[in-house]
């Protein structure tokens, strides 16, 4: 065990209790260890976050001992409450022994039933590493545990010592059992900065079929988990060597092979991956990592042409689309997909010094939202950096951040405007309608082009104006103020997106 980890002193005392209870017929106290991923990590060395404990004692004597506990199950998991005020151990989860009998689903056990002894409980586990148990025997509290006993039926510890990932038994019939699990090693492994061992790598491949089984919410857990880790790129890579991918997000696999233009050197799955590792690199959040890897899906579908010549137009329309239905397959939750799809859509802007307005920027940021601006930023950063060309876009992105600095405090919505409609409505007589958000439009993209203007005299002036226009010319200027929305998109950078083949 490494010295300078500290088991905590609730959990020590939850074993403790268990192993010095009294029993009927002068039997010693019941056992206890400390099982699977906690063991892994106290002899890694790394950060505790959960402490699951395996007991011989059944439910309702783990209850018995500690009344103020939880078991809401029919895994023989007791919840025991700590009293700590450190939330992270405010329940260690307590079970019994047990072995799991049939996965006729590829899911989930057909039957639990409770096992006799710690050797029957760790043979049901997944991985090697994780079927080791801990047993305190000897504590000074405060200072480190003195003696312990490591259980280790498949040699769990020289794999760890060799950084292995390794089926318990036969793999083919672990993954039988659960076919998450290959998701599983995988997800270790990228964690862990481990390798797979080659059969346990075999069996995956030869049973990637099974993964259909599983459902999708389990299936993003452990997806999220790997995009999270720092070898999330590694990990794509291989779930698409392990053939795992296309039952994931097979639509990644379209970019396989596909090549660019003149601005990438990197077909489009390589640039994803690349973009992905660098979001990884600056420690970025999910929605970014996510957005980063998915950038270009829609690439491969709206490609034209080939060679330095192709062309991908509306790829970034194209891949919101795709992006949405990915995520909404893998039951990610509503803020992710929204937030996603954004970031995806609106990632392919194009700033040249100069060449675009301040009213410009004003208009980007009203159009994708100010509290997605940094994270699109991040996004089209990975982009350029991973196209392995990045060429000056560093400069241009230092001047449009200093440009978004600039302008953000400027009004950009109808919100900011000096006047809201009521007052809209009882200046000029008119009820409420199309009329008077055809207006507050019209003021707002005098205001965005020169936020000077936003003062009520002007503006009640304007309105005036306004007013006298048919519904037809005010629907002009409606449609006039949605082209000049999209000067990142369309116009001037129309013009660099053609010269530029994107």
């Amino acid at each position: 065990m490494k010295p300078d980890v500290k088991i905590p002193k609730e959990v020590l005392e939850i074993t403790k209790k268990l192993q010095e209870s009294r029993l009927p017929a002068g039997r010693q106290g019941f056992e206890a260890y400390l099982v699977g991923g906690c063991v892994r990590d106290i002899l890694l060395g790394r950060e505790l976050k959960d402490w699951d404990i395996a007991t011989s004692a059944k439910p309702e004597e783990t209850q018995k001992l500690f009344p103020d506990s939880v078991y809401e199950n029919e895994f023989g998991t007791v919840g025991v409450k700590t009293g700590s005020d450190n939330s992270a151990l405010s329940l260690v989860e307590v079970t019994t022994f047990r072995k799991e009998i049939g996965y006729s689903d590829k899911r989930h056990p057909d039957k639990i039933v409770f096992a006799k002894t710690i050797e029957e409980d760790l043979a049901r586990r997944d991985f090697t590493i994780n079927a080791l148990a801990l047993k305190i025997t000897d504590t000074v509290y405060g200072i480190r545990n003195t003696k312990y006993e490591v259980t280790d039926l498949f040699g769990g510890q020289e794999d760890l010592k060799n950084k292995l990932i390794r089926a318990v038994g036969n793999p083919d019939e672990r993954f039988g059992e659960d076919a998450l699990r290959m998701l599983r090693a995988v997800r270790f492994a990228a964690q862990l900065d481990f390798n797979i061992e080659q059969k346990t790598l075999d069996s995956v491949v030869k049973n990637s079929r099974l993964l259909k089984h599983i459902s999708k919410e389990r299936i993003r857990d452990e997806f999220e988990k790997m995009i999270m880790t720092s070898r999330a790129a590694w990990a794509i890579q291989t779930l698409s060597n392990l053939k795992l991918l296309q039952f994931i997000v097979p639509e990644l696999e379209e970019g396989t092979g596909v090549g660019q233009n003149k601005h990438h050197i990197y077909t489009v799955w390589e640039h994803n991956l690349r973009a992905l590792d660098y979001a990884v690199s600056k420690n970025y959040s999910l929605k970014i990592r996510l957005a980063s890897l998915l950038h270009d899906v829609g690439k491969p579908r709206t490609k034209a042409g080939d060679g330095p010549n192709s062309t991908f137009y509306s790829h970034e329309y194209v891949g919101a689309k795709m992006t949405k239905k990915i995520l909404e397959e893998l039951k990610f939750s509503k803020d992710v997909i929204d937030d996603v799809t954004l970031l995806v859509k609106y990632h392919l802007f194009y700033y040249n010094v100069g060449e675009v307005s301040a009213a410009g920027v004003r208009r980007f940021i009203a159009r994708v939202g100010e509290k997605h601006i940094d994270d699109i930023l991040k996004v089209r950063e990975a982009d350029r950096i991973g196209s392995g060309v990045p060429k000056a876009f560093p400069y241009r992105l230092r001047h449009l951040k200093f440009m978004i600095e600039k302008v953000k405090h400027d009004p950009i919505s109808p919100k900011a405007l000096k006047i809201n409609g009521n007052e809209l409505m009882k200046l000029l007589f008119i009820e409420p309608g199309p009329k008077v958000g055809h207006i507050l439009n019209a003021l707002l993209e005098e205001v965005i082009e020169d936020p000077e203007r936003n003062v009520k005299t002007y503006l009640e002036k304007r309105a005036r104006e306004l007013n006298k226009l048919s519904d037809k010319e005010l629907e002009r200027l409606r449609e006039k103020a949605e082209k000049r929305k999209e000067e990142f998109e369309s116009g001037i950078e129309a013009k660099m997106k053609a010269r530029h083949k994107v």
